[in-house]
């Protein structure tokens, strides 16, 4: 079965008696355009989301007939369980995070991030209150940061334009002061 869209989620659509195959994903699976999955009745899912990525979230609808609806279910994962006392906590916390390119969600009162033993580590060791727990990652913390490349040819992200601006040109770097 080829799946090209969601067609609703569970809170609003009516079940009306039909019978709910779960389709599990992993937290990562659920941003892919292409996929090929099981159910949890067996059934052959082949996602190809053509325009966009399908942003697939907890109780999304896939498919329904008359007698069956294939329903998204986000599977349980290790994950680092961040509680901040304050909003400077929130800030740094959400930065080291950040500055490590991994995704950030939002439980209730906390963030919660996959589980990296060496993240986990370096929270611990500037005396964040975390833990290691396994949940499913629910809500994703979307920003509307552009991506951007750290070093190399070809970056082109303000702050490395500004960087640019800024630096003495090769030229003068020789050059000996004017007495």
């Amino acid at each position: 079965m080829i799946i090209q869209e969601k067609i609703g989620h569970i809170t609003s659509f009516p079940a009306g008696g039909r019978l709910i195959d779960r389709l599990d994903l992993e937290w990562f699976e659920t941003g892919k355009r292409i996929l090929r999955k099981r159910t949890a009745g067996g059934r052959e899912i082949a996602l190809k989301f053509l325009r966009e990525s399908p942003a697939l979230t907890e109780g999304d609808i896939l498919y329904a007939d008359a007698k069956d609806m294939v329903v998204v279910s986000i599977l349980p994962c290790p994950v680092i369980v961040i509680h901040t006392a304050s909003a400077y906590q929130l800030a740094a916390v959400c930065y080291e995070i950040g500055n490590r390119h991994l995704p950030l969600f939002i439980g209730e009162e906390v963030l919660l991030t996959p589980y990296e033993a060496p993240l986990f580590r370096q929270l611990q060791a500037q005396g964040y209150d975390v833990r290691q727990e396994t949940r499913p990652l629910l809500n994703s913390f979307r920003t509307t940061v552009a991506a951007h490349a750290h070093g190399g040819g070809g970056d082109s992200s303000l702050f490395s334009k500004i960087l640019h601006l800024a630096s003495p040109k090769p030229e003068t770097l020789n050059q000996k002061p004017a007495t």
